[in-house]
């Protein structure tokens, strides 16, 4: 009887345990995600009031030009994807070998990835001051041309947006390509060698097919980190850029919500968002076993 008791007293210890994260998730999660859902379908501007009106912030969102322009410039922006992982993977690779210093190098990869996205953005907007950035300046002294008005240009800012982001990534990933590539057994590349291949087919037929889960998982958080680009946007270019050139969904989201009040519009925005999210992730999970190499 007293071990029965005893047990119950541990469960009920467990449970306050677990109490906390379970609140916090119904009342700073659940509960905001369902009155988002409906303020979705309201005319909420804050001051006045929410005014049920169906549908209608839905059929404006797809008449709104400003949201198809952002939503291409977020599409646009993922060209970084294939970028960062490319380099990630190629200072993995030589950050593998056993070199001098290599722990360093690895510490000051990561160094962006644990500083503040607006310190950094801040950093990279004095660089691409077009008249005594740093960016610039190099320009003109090696090639001795004028460089582009960086931020100030809507044809080179989502570009200027794409650098910063793979600075940005690359040490993140690289960590993670650098375990995945720890985690490969030596005998797989001293097999290949000994049947003739070299170091391009060992790379393609033992080195990607065995980092493809990492790079699975890479593409997915890329991509939904993609999706909710925002702080960079702010800094760069408050207003979305020349032309609303470099607004993302999540800057026109916040645009709406907290410039015009317009937080029912906003919200429907904000769920339109995460449908595509979703629909996206669970496109890359269902035809994932086409290219990604299980691992034991």
């Amino acid at each position: 009887m007293r071990k029965k008791n005893y047990q119950t007293k541990e469960y009920w210890i467990a449970y306050l345990f677990v109490a906390a994260p379970i609140l916090q998730f119904f009342i700073l999660l659940l509960g905001p995600l369902i009155y988002s859902m409906y303020a979705s379908f309201t005319d909420w501007n804050v001051l006045l009031g929410a005014r049920f009106i169906g549908t209608g912030n839905y059929v404006n969102l797809f008449k709104d030009a400003k949201f198809g322009k952002a939503l291409l410039n977020t599409l646009f922006l993922m060209l970084g994807i294939p970028i960062g992982m490319f380099l990630s993977l190629l200072v993995a690779i030589l950050l593998n070998r056993k070199i001098v210093g290599s722990k360093v190098f690895r510490l000051i990869y990561y160094l962006p990835v644990i500083s503040s996205a607006v310190a950094v953005s801040v950093v990279w907007k004095w660089i691409y001051n077009p008249d005594y950035g740093l960016l610039n300046s190099f320009i003109k002294q090696v090639f001795n041309v004028q460089g582009p008005f960086w931020l100030y240009d809507e044809h080179w800012i989502k570009p200027a947006l794409i650098i910063v982001g793979v600075w940005r990534s690359v040490g993140a990933w690289m960590l993670f390509y650098l375990a995945a590539l720890q985690n490969i057994p030596r005998q797989y590349y001293e097999a290949a060698e000994l049947d003739g291949g070299g170091a391009l087919a060992s790379f393609i037929h033992i080195t990607l097919p065995m980092v493809s889960p990492i790079t699975f998982y890479l593409v997915i958080m890329g991509i939904i980190g993609s999706f909710q680009t925002f702080a960079e946007i702010y800094i760069f270019a408050p207003t979305g850029g020349t032309g609303y050139s470099a607004a993302t969904v999540v800057f026109h989201i916040w645009d709406k919500a907290f410039r015009a009040y317009e937080m029912g519009y906003a919200c429907a925005m904000a769920w339109v968002l995460g449908i595509m999210i979703f629909i996206v992730t669970y496109i890359q999970f269902r035809f994932s076993n086409t290219w990604v190499q299980e691992t034991n």
